[in-house]
């Protein structure tokens, strides 16, 4: 059963920080076997640290008439439609014609989906066992995935998932809020933490060897009592927000003598954007800030690893942050609501109470300040049980699907 091949499908085919991570987190758990990274688009992700993923047309090539397991390795995969992962997989000078694009995808998602993205369904990174012509899978799970306004989509779209679903053989959500809404459709679904609170586990030889790489060294030099690691996407960026953050993170960092890294946890179109973070950083005291630039997912783990606390948009920047048992706060737009997100889901699931959640920029000063007084015992303690939960989680599908 061990020798069937297998595909661990997602969207590390763009530069998106979680899921390159978690891509080698599943690797990672599935040793000694025949292994096949795929996406929607081929992408070699091995200069930022990532797999270098296929797309779908290659994995009846590897197939080569063998029965394949098909793993979703996880993320927000549920609720990200075609016309959404177009725009994200393509190169900058074609994003605004796909943006523009928008009403002719309303008008017919799948055909419009399977001109785009090579995958006639509204939400493409969601695989059935139908959806892959000439290929035989054999076992189809989801890892950990997330799709907390599913019910907001289309109704269309809502089908394309339910029904992809209903093919597995194996359903894992990361947060209650989507095992929930799930179970009101018929799916039942265990819940299990994010592939991310493996991290340290798994990888923390290889992020301490690059904690020694040129560029951690010159932000430890740069901020001896320690630095804040953040990070927003590039949404953030108009002037009344930057000044908002400005105001916020100079009052902590004067307050608790931290250095501000800046760094991306995406570079794909709709991520993180350097132009934001210098416009930022030029309403800061010069010596309070640095922006990393580093797109390596190793380089953005250590610096996490070594910061005194993170603060950021992405979810997964939280996520490495509570696998080094790490203050951590997530901010949000101030003209989006924080309530019903992915991250307000993940941080009810799994954190402790009282830990900061998602805050909007004009209180992160006083959000930070509470996060660095947080218990270390109880940040361990977090720590270890995510990452003992999921490797029991994961262990049990495999066993019980026999991949």
């Amino acid at each position: 059963m061990a020798s069937t091949p297998t595909v661990i499908f997602g969207a590390f085919d763009r530069h998106n920080f979680g899921d390159l991570l978690i891509a080698q987190v599943v690797a990672r758990m599935l040793p000694r076997r025949e292994l096949l990274f795929a996406g929607l688009a081929a992408r070699d992700a091995h200069g930022d640290g990532g797999p270098a993923a296929v797309a779908l047309a290659r994995i009846a090539a590897f197939a080569h008439d063998r029965c394949v397991n098909v793993i979703h390795a996880g993320g927000e995969l549920l609720t990200c439609n075609a016309w959404e992962a177009a725009v994200m997989l393509a190169p900058p000078r074609r994003v605004p014609a796909l943006i523009a694009a928008e009403h002719e995808w309303l008008r017919d998602g799948r055909a419009w989906a399977q001109q785009h993205v090579c995958a006639a369904s509204l939400a493409p990174y969601v695989l059935s066992k139908s959806a892959l012509p000439g290929v035989r899978v054999k076992h189809l799970s989801f890892n950990a995935v997330g799709g907390v306004d599913l019910d907001t989509r289309s109704a269309q779209l809502e089908a394309d998932v339910l029904a992809a679903l209903q093919s597995a053989d194996a359903v894992s959500v990361r947060d209650r809020q989507t095992q929930t809404l799930l179970a009101q459709r018929g799916i039942e679904a265990r819940l299990i933490p994010d592939p991310a609170a493996m991290t340290a586990v798994l990888f923390g030889t290889a992020i301490r060897r690059h904690a020694a790489n040129l560029a951690l060294r010159d932000v430890q030099q740069a901020f001896p009592h320690g630095y804040a690691a953040v990070q927003f996407s590039a949404d953030f960026g108009d002037d009344a927000t930057l000044d908002t953050l400005a105001t916020q993170l100079e009052l902590a960092a004067q307050g608790h003598g931290l250095g501000i890294v800046l760094f991306r946890a995406g570079a794909a179109p709709w991520h993180d954007d350097l132009a934001v973070y210098g416009r930022l950083a030029a309403r800061l005291c010069a010596a309070h800030v640095r922006v990393f630039a580093s797109l390596n997912v190793w380089d953005i783990c250590a610096l996490i690893a070594g910061s005194r606390i993170y603060c950021g948009s992405s979810l997964h920047g939280r996520i490495v942050a509570m696998a080094y048992a790490l203050p951590r706060a997530n901010i949000s737009h101030p003209y989006h609501s924080s309530e019903g997100g992915k991250h307000e889901a993940y941080v009810q699931t799994w954190e402790a109470a009282g830990l900061a959640g998602v805050v909007n920029p004009d209180s992160l000063a006083e959000t930070l300040a509470n996060a660095l007084a947080a218990d270390c015992a109880s940040l361990r303690e977090t720590a270890a049980a995510l990452a003992r939960r999921y490797r029991t989680e994961f262990e049990t599908m495999v066993a019980e699907s026999r991949l």
